[in-house]
């Protein structure tokens, strides 16, 4: 429906341009005729002595207002420029009242007087417009149910094929609908010249009148019937639905065969047979008449437009497109309304210049309208069809394509901006509100040009830079391809993109601001005495950059560590120079500035021990307990935590003596981490090894002894 309206609208304003131009040119014979009569004045009042002396006088009187009236050599104001434009706009207006006043008087004159009308020269009219236009719509007819036939045949074809085919029939088919309308032509004037005109091969200029206007208008309603293709939808090139077609082919070739056939033939004749102010009077009711047709249509579509204009922001964009399109939803057809109204009073007031420059205008801005939405089109058809890398790249940098991808909305928005301003400028340039060709001529034009292309290079090149450093630190941290990065290559990688990141938006947009003609220099002084500055009011910061400094120079941990920093125990996620997160067991994410911490425990710090302190009965063998410990270590030795443990078992002994149990403790070394899980697996066989043995693992109970016989031995015996 878009594209309807806008195809319909473009149709619409040129046909009115094309029809009216002979007009146009019928204004400027009148204007020539009536020069020349008034050259014939001027010489009959120059022989009369008393006219003479009269002309003289009137012309030194007015000469006499002129001056006074322009003795100021001052620039006149803006005021009183504005009051010479309305003061010319208002005599045109009551000028152009006139002249219609005139012509409907001389009409009447006709109807009233009818000895007035050379009544031999109408009748000759009609018997010779007649007799040929009879000749020419009918073979006209005749020729168009044929093409008729062929466009069918033609369109049953192409419908299903590819659209270079259907092009290809389209072209075929507008080239025969031209040929007939040729045809037609060439024969109404062999029928003027040989029949009509009785074999002398003259011809009446009625006549010339009335086939050029045929050819006029049946070649718009032919570039209209290819747009539209209301009959033969297979040849229909926009995406247009057949109603809608329908709609809009009925309303302009009405439009263009009122307006053609009046300006071009109907007008001219009246004018030779009565008068030139009763051929504007027909004029006048004619562009009336299609002003209230062009009121109704902007009327029966204007809930069309409206959703049209609005849908972008009833879908939720925000953007400059959608805001525009949302508020013109509103006002559009109250704009459309007096653009035309506006269009009709020029043409009356100042049709040889003023309408003219707002016809074409108007055109300019259609065509910025149509050029801007399809560059805009296209665009974002490029980008909803996806970026998708070869598979060898997606695997050496799975990051990239959604890093890609996720800059693609950013730069839509940016030509989406660039596109509007640059419609909005064509528009400008196009009603004369700005010269931007002439400011982009001038050096100052030149210049902003190109400090504006030198800045936005540069800022490309940046953000190549910076795609260009992050995929390769994450190629080097990729596991997959080439050596797998330890700890510290992480840390130091992701402390390198930070810094690399810092360094490359500063130096881009200082770089950006020297092209456009900002002064860096003042920049970097401020920015040596703002850092001085934020050194003495920010110490906090200061000493947690020092503190991360010197705590990555000591390499004391990396990202993916099990630290201990105060009271929090967790995995290390992130690694700044200012800051650390770490993430403990329950899940919780602890941001912990440098300045803070005292002490930094790294449990995984080249290699980790599993103490394992076993408690058993006071009453048990510890040899036999050291045995069970050192089974237990064999069997673990046999599970797949075997490539964890490093060393052979320790074995420290006896530790520590409580009410009811003995501490029996051995270390188990293994690799950085790995000593959490090769515990548990360790304990687990333990407690399997001692269940075997029959070894007892103490629990809290009381010991009671009675000595019944006297003798001083006292048996125990447990009561739990």
């Amino acid at each position: 429906m878009r594209a309807c309206n806008i195809v319909a609208s473009f149709i619409l304003f040129l046909s009115m341009i094309l029809l009216s131009a002979p007009s146009f040119a019928q204004n400027g014979r009148e204007a020539v005729s009536k020069q020349a009569s008034s050259v014939d004045d001027l010489i009959r009042i120059l022989e009369n002595e008393e006219a003479r002396h009269a002309l003289l006088s009137r012309l030194k009187g007015e000469a006499a207002a002129q001056a006074s009236t322009t003795s100021d050599p001052g620039e006149p104001t803006i005021a009183r420029q504005i009051a010479e434009q309305t003061k010319a706009a208002a005599e045109h207006i009551v000028a152009g009242g006139e002249a219609v006043w005139e012509g409907v008087s001389s009409i009447a004159t006709i109807i009233s007087e009818p000895d007035s009308m050379n009544y031999r020269a109408f009748q000759a009219f009609v018997l010779n417009v007649l007799l040929v236009g009879a000749a020419l719509f009918a073979s006209y007819l005749v020729l168009r149910m044929t093409t008729h036939f062929l466009q069918h045949r033609f369109a049953s074809r192409a419908d299903g094929r590819h659209w270079s085919l259907r092009v290809l029939f389209t072209a075929v088919s507008t080239l025969i609908d031209i040929m007939a309308i040729a045809l037609s032509w060439g024969a109404g004037y062999i029928i003027a010249l040989q029949v009509v005109g009785g074999g002398t091969g003259r011809m009446d200029i009625n006549q010339t009148l009335l086939l050029n206007a045929f050819l006029m208008v049946e070649l718009l309603k032919v570039a209209m019937r290819t747009m539209l293709q209301p009959r033969f939808p297979a040849l229909r090139l926009p995406p247009v639905c057949d109603t809608t077609a329908a709609y809009w082919y009925f309303w302009l070739a009405r439009i263009i065969s009122l307006v053609g056939y009046t300006f071009l033939f109907v007008a001219p004749v009246i004018a030779s047979l009565a008068s030139d102010t009763a051929a504007q009077v027909v004029r006048v009711v004619v562009m009336l008449t299609v002003l209230l047709i062009a009121v109704i249509i902007i009327l029966q579509n204007r809930d069309r437009v409206k959703q049209t204009l609005s849908a972008r922001a009833a879908s939720g964009r925000v953007d400059f497109i959608s805001r525009s399109g949302a508020f013109l939803a509103g006002i559009w057809h109250l704009l459309a309304i007096a653009y035309v109204v506006s269009a009709l009073i020029v043409w009356l007031v100042n049709p040889a210049i003023a309408l003219p420059f707002m016809v074409a205008a108007t055109v300019k801005s259609i065509l910025a309208f149509i050029f801007g939405s399809l560059v805009i089109a296209f665009v974002a058809r490029f980008a909803n069809a996806g970026l998708r890398l070869p598979d060898d790249v997606r695997l050496r940098l799975p990051m990239l394509q959604a890093r890609l991808q996720a800059f693609v909305p950013l730069m839509m928005q940016i030509v989406r901006s660039l596109v509007s301003a640059g419609v909005l400028i064509a528009v400008a340039q196009s009603w004369g509100l700005i010269d931007f060709l002439g400011w982009l001529a001038s050096e100052t034009g030149q210049r902003f040009t190109t400090s504006t292309i030198a800045a936005l290079v540069i800022l490309l090149l940046g953000f190549l830079a910076y795609l260009s450093m992050a995929s390769w630190i994450e190629y080097r941290l990729n596991p997959e391809f080439g050596s797998i990065p330890t700890s510290r290559e992480k840390t130091l990688l992701s402390l390198f993109r930070n810094a690399f990141n810092i360094a490359l938006v500063i130096l881009v947009t200082m770089l950006a601001l020297a092209q456009i003609g900002v002064n860096i220099a003042p920049l970097l002084a401020g920015a040596g005495v703002l850092g001085l500055a934020i050194g003495f009011g920010a110490q906090k910061l200061v000493q947690d950059i020092i503190t991360g400094v010197f705590i990555q120079l000591e390499n004391v941990m990396n990202e993916g560590d099990i630290v201990s920093l105060g009271n929090v125990t967790g995995a290390v996620e992130k690694l700044t120079i200012r800051s650390v997160s770490i993430r403990s067991l329950d899940g919780t994410l602890h941001l912990i500035p440098f300045s803070s911490v005292d002490t930094v425990s790294n449990l995984m710090k080249d290699f980790g021990y599993h103490v394992a302190e076993i408690r058993v009965g006071l009453r048990e063998d510890i040899g036999a307990v050291k045995s069970a410990m050192q089974e237990a270590f064999d069997l673990l030795m046999q599970t797949e935590w075997k490539d964890k443990v490093i060393d052979d078992l320790e074995m420290h002994g006896i530790t520590a003596f409580g009410d009811s149990f003995i501490t029996v403790r051995a270390r188990i070394k293994t690799l950085a981490g790995s000593h959490w899980g090769t515990g548990r697996a360790y304990n687990e066989i333990i407690k399997q090894v001692f269940d075997q043995r029959g070894i007892n693992i103490p629990f809290p109970h009381v010991s009671l002894a009675v000595d019944a016989s006297g003798s001083g031995y006292l048996p125990s015996t447990n009561i739990s």
